[in-house]
């Protein structure tokens, strides 16, 4: 099968497409033949450590492999049809329509790769092709991780999303949005009219508006690129506001221990999820409406080395897929 692999840390010219054996799936696993896959900030990271945060690197490459990749075979989302299961398989069958992200073993970066039935791996939405399906689970469910599960946005909140035409904002926005809070995006000129069309009630250009220093105040502030500061952010939090960060690093988890010992502001950080179930709300959601994906460019499998140059410049708006 074809994939693209790197055997060393760096640029995204350490990537080649090589042919490596394909896959055999293990008793309780599918094997699904890839249609699409991304290149996300995560995959980014994993290769290069582009956007890691402080105090992370070190950590992420003892994980990774501490002198050289211990995965070959790059790619956490996936949207393919299942070609072959396990014997002992019950969820699936062969020729299932399927998507998901495996953030353990990745591998999305080839013709084939092996999933676990109980892994974050569900029916593809109905209503979507591979490619659009591809450009829903890691930004989707890293909102709902943060904006569900870790705490929980309420009807008639107020919330500010920082980055919100990013992956993880464009699929925050319309959560938000879908659970009754009052939406503002917070964005670059070029994209203020990508962010309102996905429901924002109001919308911030940060080239021209600082939103600490406005006067405005919100509930809960979800910084989803790690630009700004719970230090900053302060004055525009409520007395009881929340500052939610997907890009947290060692300050920020030190922080999330000491505003949970005492009243007040508090900081919230964590690991997004990758839960079969938390999948499934968000398939869900999607085929009835509630979300849809935001593609900026999409790529070949051989055009792999320019997409991840693009996504590490940290311009992208939504999500950049590949089509395999």
């Amino acid at each position: 099968m074809r994939a693209a692999v790197y055997t060393q840390y760096g640029a995204p010219d350490v990537l080649n497409i090589k042919q490596l054996d394909q896959p055999t799936p293990e008793d309780t696993d599918l094997l699904i033949k890839v249609h699409a896959t991304s290149v996300t900030t995560g995959d980014c990271n994993i290769r290069g450590f582009v956007f890691v945060p402080d105090g992370f690197k070190f950590l992420t490459r003892l994980a990774m492999g501490l002198r050289k990749p211990r995965k070959a075979v790059l790619g956490l989302e996936f949207a393919g049809e299942v070609e072959a299961v396990g014997k002992n398989v019950t969820r699936f069958n062969v020729g299932d329509q399927v998507f998901g992200l495996d953030g353990s073993k990745l591998g999305a970066y080839a013709e084939y790769k092996v999933i676990s039935q109980d892994a974050g791996v569900t029916r593809k939405p109905h209503n979507l092709s591979y490619e659009d399906a591809v450009a829903i689970p890691n930004g989707a469910l890293t909102a709902f991780t943060f904006l569900q599960k870790l705490t929980t946005l309420q009807n008639g909140d107020r919330i500010l999303i920082n980055g919100a035409s990013g992956s993880i904002g464009t699929a925050a926005v319309q959560i938000a949005k879908h659970l009754g809070s009052h939406v503002t995006g917070v964005c670059s000129t070029k994209n203020l009219d990508l962010v309102r069309s996905l429901g924002a009630d109001n919308v911030i250009d940060y080239t021209q508006d600082d939103f600490t220093r406005n006067g405005q105040t919100y509930d809960m502030i979800f910084d989803t690129v790690g630009k700004s500061s719970f230090e900053a952010c302060k004055p525009a939090l409520t007395a009881q506001g929340r500052y939610l960060t997907s890009a947290g690093g060692l300050r920020e988890f030190r922080q999330m221990f000491w505003t949970a010992m005492r009243g007040g502001k508090k900081v919230i950080t964590g690991v997004s999820s990758e839960k079969q179930e938390d999948l499934e709300i968000i398939r869900d959601w999607v085929e009835a409406g509630v979300l849809k994906p935001v593609i900026d460019r999409c790529y070949p499998l051989e055009e792999i080395v320019e997409a991840h140059r693009y996504v590490d410049s940290g311009h992208k708006r939504g999500n950049v897929v590949i089509t395999v």
